[in-house]
């Protein structure tokens, strides 16, 4: 049975995570784009990415209990979570509280940048996973095994700095063609013109969606919107 928000079983409402900022605001990328959304950002991340821009979220926060988060998007009056970082999979009690905002009745989405195992995540919830360009700097630690765990409700998101990085990801997807989701090829705020990233995949006929981020175009780059 599902548990309504302050009915968590005991041992999950006990479990903490550390927080950078829980907000409301318009999901900006990926599946679930344009619908209000409870964003939870969860504090730390192993990986440095050079487009970066939650680099706030690295350090600080403060500890929640999954009860209180719970709880708290209760009051804020949206059907969407995203948990988010940082990197929310590398806090241990991360798929706790996705299992725990599930069951509260909550539509769930993880972003995640791809270096993490993403199989101890509840099947309930819609893993929008990262594929690290070189651009990225961090593209050796792409997680290939997880490509294998994806499925319809999945996505892949492709960060794109240049026109290397657009042929690498482009090569990418060409080699794993057939993934179950659907794969974004998003262009980095300040490196890619978003129209040169349109031709680009138009020219190629590439089976990708382009996505851009809808919250930068609507408030910048102010943390919490």
């Amino acid at each position: 049975m599902a548990a309504s928000p302050g009915e968590l079983r005991s041992s999950d409402a006990a479990a903490r995570v550390k927080v950078t900022e829980i907000f409301h605001s318009i999901q900006g990328e990926a599946l679930f784009a344009g619908w209000p959304t409870i964003f939870v950002r969860l504090t730390g991340c192993p990986l440095r990415c050079r487009y970066c821009d939650s680099t706030y979220a690295f350090g600080g926060g403060t500890w929640w209990t999954i009860d209180e988060i719970v709880r708290h998007a209760s009051t804020l009056g949206a059907r969407h979570v995203c948990v988010t970082g940082g990197e929310p999979l590398a806090q241990p009690r991360c798929p706790v509280l996705l299992e725990a905002l599930c069951d509260a009745g909550y539509i769930v989405c993880l972003e995640t940048g791809g270096a993490h195992d993403i199989s101890v995540v509840d099947p309930r919830v819609s893993r929008i996973v990262d594929i690290k360009t070189p651009g990225s700097g961090e593209c050796a630690r792409n997680r290939l095994e997880n490509l294998p765990l994806l499925n319809s409700n999945d996505a892949l998101k492709l960060v794109i700095t240049s026109r290397d990085d657009y042929e690498w990801a482009r090569d990418f997807v060409r080699t794993h063609a057939g993934l179950p989701c659907p794969i974004f090829f998003s262009p980095s705020w300040h490196d890619v013109s978003p129209r040169d990233l349109a031709e680009w995949i138009l020219a190629d006929r590439l089976d990708v969606r382009l996505q851009l981020q809808l919250h930068k175009l609507l408030w910048g780059e102010a943390p919490g919107r």
